[in-house]
């Protein structure tokens, strides 16, 4: 199957293409956005890989699915575009890392700066109805997803991965702890952020780990 994806994950994911669930996977997807709206648009469902290639990874922060509503969903976990208006996940995400590094938030909600220095902003899902959270779940998004940050975890050294939310890390469980850095703590969204999100410094520690594995740490704020 010919799947249109940034070459070096095209290669890394090779096995994936042609698998019974993959085939059945794309029979559905293809339905979906032939019969109503899907979120993100067609072009960006990759965009998560497009914008990071497999050897430029150096943190994973995995999300459940994209956001559902107009205009929001733009192929990266927890980003949106830049017009429109924070999410609350993603305002929380912005008061934690602003309290962690002392610095202003992005400009924007756009975290395609991030996936440019190698933040791999994957969701389990990687699409959804409009209006219909967790729509195109258990058709065969979480087994390619699984894949690969599988083969992330096998193929690659001292990546740092960022699991918020018993979801995320129940993906991640069969991460190798002596090979990796897992930051683990609740959801940034409203319902769960002052359990342990709030406090937990995802940020400076990611890069705390990069920086003592001779890795350039990531600039979290554009401003």
């Amino acid at each position: 199957m010919d799947v249109k994806i940034e070459p070096s994950w095209k290669e890394a994911l090779a096995d994936e293409w042609d698998k019974d669930y993959f085939e059945t996977l794309t029979r559905f997807v293809r339905g979906r956005y032939a019969e109503r709206i899907v979120y993100p648009p067609a072009g960006r469902i990759f965009a998560a890989f497009d914008a990071c290639p497999f050897d430029d990874v150096k943190v994973v922060i995995l999300g459940q699915d994209p956001y559902p509503g107009a205009g929001q969903a733009n192929g990266l976990s927890f980003s949106v575009n830049p017009e429109v208006d924070l999410p609350r996940s993603l305002r929380n995400i912005y008061t934690e890392l602003s309290a962690d590094l002392g610095c202003q938030p992005p400009s924007s909600g756009d975290l395609s700066f991030w996936a440019r220095q190698g933040v791999l902003l994957l969701n389990s899902t990687l699409t959804v109805d409009a209006g219909a959270p967790a729509s195109h779940q258990n058709h065969g998004w979480e087994t390619f997803t699984d894949a690969a940050i599988r083969r992330l975890a096998e193929r690659r050294e001292h990546l740092v991965f960022i699991l918020w939310g018993a979801y995320a890390q129940r993906k991640g469980e069969f991460i190798d702890r002596s090979r990796h850095c897992v930051i683990s703590s609740p959801h940034p969204s409203p319902l769960s952020a002052s359990r342990g999100f709030f406090g937990s410094r995802p940020f400076s520690r990611a890069n705390a780990y990069l920086a003592e594995h001779g890795i350039e740490p990531v600039r979290w704020s554009d401003r």
